[in-house]
């Protein structure tokens, strides 16, 4: 973030938690209202004088953006201490927090004995003096700002240049593998994908394919950023004459150089739905040959950055192995990228045409369907500004999104003005990105700069990117009575309907679970994320920004750093500077293979500010009894770990943690003795050996729980009658325990706050066996997914309890499964019905044409029976399914017309390590079927 933005949410953050600490205090039996009141004093005045120049920053908005950031911190010169001591009144604001969380769990009975801690009863006197000294030294920097007039002073526009700092080609990109597409999104590329699909589909103009140049034609796609080029790959790789004339067909961000390993690597990732980061270079190759050998396939290449001739040779001969015919679509903004990669001729792609180009203005900026009712004069300003746009549909998009609250026309003239200042600057997307960057509120710029530590190639799932924004206290209650990841859906929300996060994914019902970024929108966030540090370990350190290469000096202490290293087996974790060991996340950039227990120690030892800690997809038999050191951990993950089998009962003492995933730990035999003193514990991703959990002592304490995903349990038998104790509980996914054979009938009806319940794969679980069969669902449900469960013929009675508010039912692959029950009809609420692969299903309840509320039926691969009572027209069931606004009847075996479930299917894993170890990737941490 901007220095004032930065150093202003640290003082949101400090006041916000002296307001609360009263209550702290109390239960400490500590004496420090004086000394909290008069920081509140000093923090509250240095947060005035960053208010101000907050504003003044509006003053300045006609700099061209280079320049701007360039002069905002030769101003700031003290903006890196400020933040240091802001950070540090901060980290013991939230020290004396947590002794008294620790406290409070101890009066409540607990069995963990008393562990060694800075703020102990005899030592107030110490934190009095701590915060003493820490509020002086803010009031010299209070005392120096005003001295020097800061706050009130309007930088020097007349110095540098920004055109000359932003090379496209280096930019730094985020980009996806997915390829989710709403077709209402794209405008005036028809054209072009016919041409591109009649290029990939037409013979190659020599007989046979006798040499490598003829069996395998590569097509560039080059453009500007932010002009299409991956839409428009996007379009021609779901068209239906490519998916039909080619076998396989393959999407592969390159998102860089050619690393002949890595794509190979992918390449095998996406075509066999299996990992392969355990084969060295000559199996990869083979593998490679293997599964392409003799098939006509398509593969895109989207960002493409290759100046090496013998590079693309290398790969180009691997890839050889397929049939005449075979195809490579390669999107690039380097024109000598495409001149070393093409056979075709480059396909240069244009911007959108005016007319088109104010079409989709129109739907971002007032929503479609609305040109009848636009005023004349926004639509005449609308107009000069599209044409600023050069017919970037991305740039286009993003002013839509910037203009879509304001409607009084001072505020588009105001925002014309800005664009027409900055328009002879050869980057206008990223200008302006970076005008409705500065139009967000602060608690969503927080936000957004932290998305510079995304790895590339990753789609961005919801769930992790809310958890990591409340572990690095980016949210906040302003009652402390909020729902935390209620305001972070919020946030999310924001940041997409403003366009900064896009191509949102769907679960079945109806909930976004993975967007993507712009590369250039990611651009822009490392821009602005300064935070951020990479730090590669091979033979030396090596340090890296985001941004590198747009100022040669920056400022301010990193916040997140991600590690990389190609071989820690043995290694000993490297030495950091000082000023590193402050960092507040840590995280493996990739899956790194096995690191010792040393190693670990060390690097938990080195940061004592952590509050989060991914080290997923790294191998170790044991987490170091350290951890428990970690008093500011909020989010833990040692998932993906083939090895691990325990964990020390010291992580109890995180009573500071929110998200513990350990999900794919295959081998965990137990969770620790005193697990419930994890009271702050709300999002927990489970996999373990045990049976059957303890009945006591497992959960009385988790009374924070909302999101429990139990996973490859294979032992797993039955869950703990205890759960009615989950009080907060609002989702529960159980997937792959075959053993599972009964849910806890007594206690499920007591998870009041139940929202969700899916079960898959399953294979032992049968509903409607005697005990089973008085399981009730906890009124308050709205939403249930079942799939893959074979003995499932029915839907228990029990579950008529949540007959009245239930939104979504799913049920696929359940083979068994014959019949609806009639208490279906009273599912007043009832929106969406879907049944999938339940080849005994051939009727429907007869009460189903009184559920007015349903929206989408869809009925697909279940028996002909059924079918044929659903045919359009002529089916006896069509008089009242016809007025149903979405319906889907198909029997074809291989159809697949449903958008994705809670999770997409096992075979759609990813191999691709993650900053933070996705939604998908922690319930499916599996090899493929």
């Amino acid at each position: 973030m901007e220095f004032s933005d930065e150093a202003l949410a640290v003082a949101e953050q400090i006041l916000g938690k002296l307001s609360s600490l009263e209550s702290c205090e109390i239960r400490l039996g500590w004496a420090l209202s004086s000394e909290f009141k008069r920081l509140k004093h000093t923090v509250s005045a240095i947060r005035t004088i960053l208010l101000n120049v907050c504003e003044e920053k509006k003053v300045s908005r006609e700099l061209p953006i280079g320049r701007q950031w360039r002069e905002e911190i030769e101003v700031g010169n003290w903006r890196e201490p400020l933040e240091d001591v802001l950070y540090d009144v901060e980290e013991v604001l939230d020290d004396i927090m947590t002794e008294a969380l620790r406290r409070k769990v101890i009066n409540k009975g607990s069995n963990w004995k008393k562990v060694t801690n800075f703020f102990s009863s005899s030592n107030p006197l110490a934190v009095s003096h701590k915060l003493e000294n820490l509020r002086i030294r803010l009031q010299d920097y209070d005392a120096y700002a005003k001295n020097s007039g800061f706050g009130k002073h309007v930088p020097d526009r007349t110095k540098f240049d920004f055109a000359e700092r932003v090379p496209d080609k280096f930019a730094a990109r985020l980009r996806r593998e997915q390829y989710f597409l709403p077709k209402s999104d794209v405008i005036g590329r028809d054209l072009d994908k016919n041409r591109i699909v009649d290029l990939l589909l037409s013979r190659s103009s020599s007989s046979g394919c006798s040499s490598i140049e003829n069996n395998i034609s590569v097509l560039p796609i080059v453009g500007v950023g932010g002009i299409g080029k991956t839409t428009l790959a996007r379009m021609v790789y779901n068209n239906d004459a490519i998916v039909s004339n080619f076998e396989t067909r393959i999407w592969i961000c390159a998102s860089g150089d050619l690393d002949i390993r890595r794509l190979i690597e992918k390449i095998l990732n996406d075509a066999t739905r299996a990992c392969h980061a355990h084969l060295d270079l000559d199996q990869l190759q083979a593998c490679l040959g293997s599964n392409l050998d003799s098939k006509k396939f398509l593969l895109v290449l989207d960002d493409v950055w290759n100046e090496d001739p013998e590079k693309w040779a290398g790969l180009k001969d691997l890839l050889s192995c397929g049939s005449c015919g075979s195809k490579i679509v390669v999107t690039t903004r380097d024109r000598i990228t495409a001149k070393i990669m093409g056979t075709f001729p480059m396909y240069e792609l244009k911007g959108l045409r005016n007319d088109d180009s104010m079409s989709l203005f129109i739907k971002w900026a007032f929503g479609e369907g609305q040109e009848k009712y636009l005023p004349e004069e926004l639509l005449r300003i609308g107009m000069r500004m599209v044409e600023l746009c050069q017919g970037l549909p991305l740039a286009v998009k993003i002013l839509g999104s910037l203009l879509y609250t304001k409607r009084e026309e001072d505020e588009w003239i105001a925002i014309l003005r800005d664009i027409r200042r900055i328009e002879r600057f050869d980057n206008v997307v990223l200008c302006i990105l970076k005008l409705s960057y500065d139009e967000l509120p602060l608690h969503l710029k927080q936000c957004f700069a932290y998305c510079a530590s995304l790895q590339n190639n990753i789609d961005i799932s919801n769930f992790d990117l809310i958890e990591a924004w409340m572990a690095n206290g980016f949210i906040q209650s302003s009652n402390g009575s909020q729902d935390l990841e209620a305001i972070g859906n919020k946030y999310f929300h924001e940041l997409l309907s403003r366009s900064f996060l896009e191509d949102a994914e769907m679960s079945f019902d109806n909930v976004i679970i993975f967007v993507r970024m712009h590369d250039l929108v990611h651009d822009l966030a490392c821009l602005i994320g300064t935070g951020v540090l990479h730090v590669e370990y091979h033979t030396e350190l090596i340090y890296k920004r985001p941004c590198r290469l747009i100022f040669e000096r920056l400022y301010g202490r990193p916040r997140h750093l991600l590690f990389s290293a190609v071989n820690l087996e043995g290694k000993e974790f490297p030495q950091l500077p000082l000023e590193l060991k402050k960092v507040c996340s840590f995280s493996f950039e990739f899956d790194v293979g096995p690191v010792n227990k040393t190693f670990l120690d060390t690097l938990i030892k080195t940061f004592k500010c952590l509050r989060l800690l991914d080290l997923s997809g790294s191998e170790f038999q044991e987490l170091p009894s350290s951890v428990g050191g970690l008093t500011h951990l909020r989010y833990l993950s040692v998932s993906r770990n083939d090895d691990i089998q325990a964990l020390p009962n010291t992580i109890c003492q995180l009573v500071n943690l929110q998200t513990l995933c350990l999900s794919g730990c295959v081998m965990l035999q137990d969770l620790p003795r005193d697990f419930g003193n994890l009271w702050s514990l709300r999002n927990l991703y489970l996999t373990s050996q045990v049976a059957c959990f303890p009945e006591t002592g497992l959960v009385e304490g988790l009374s924070s729980l909302q999101y429990l995903w139990i996973s490859r349990c294979y032992y797993l038998e039955s869950l703990l009658e205890g759960m009615q104790n989950l009080s907060a509980l609002r989702h529960l996914y159980i997937y792959e325990c075959p053993n599972l054979t009964s849910l806890p009938a007594q206690s499920m009806r007591y998870l009041s706050s139940l929202e969700k319940l899916s079960i898959w794969k399953c294979e032992k679980l049968n509903l409607l066996e005697e005990g089973n069969t008085k399981i009730e669902l906890p009124r308050g449900l709205l939403s249930l997914l079942l799939w893959e469960i074979p003995k499932l013929k029915s839907l228990p009675r029990g579950f008529e309890n949540a007959a009245a508010t239930i939104k979504y039912i799913r049920i696929e692959n359940c083979p068994c499964f014959e019949i609806l029950p009639q208490w279906l009809e009273k599912c007043i609420s009832l929106s969406k019905l879907q049944l999938e692969d339940c080849m005994l299903l051939e009727s429907l309840p007869l009460g189903m044409p009184r559920l007015a509320a349903l929206q989408e039926l869809c009925i697909v691969n279940c028996s002909e029976e059924l079918s044929r009572k659903c045919k359009r027209e002529t089916g006896e069931y069509w008089p009242w399914i016809s007025q149903i606004p979405d319906f889907i009847n198909r029997c074809d075996m291989n159809s697949n017309v449903l958008i994705n479930p809670l999770i997409t299917s096992p075979d759609q894993l990813s191999s691709g390590s993650n900053c933070l170890t996705s939604a998908w990737i922690r319930i499916n941490c599996l090899d493929p079927d």
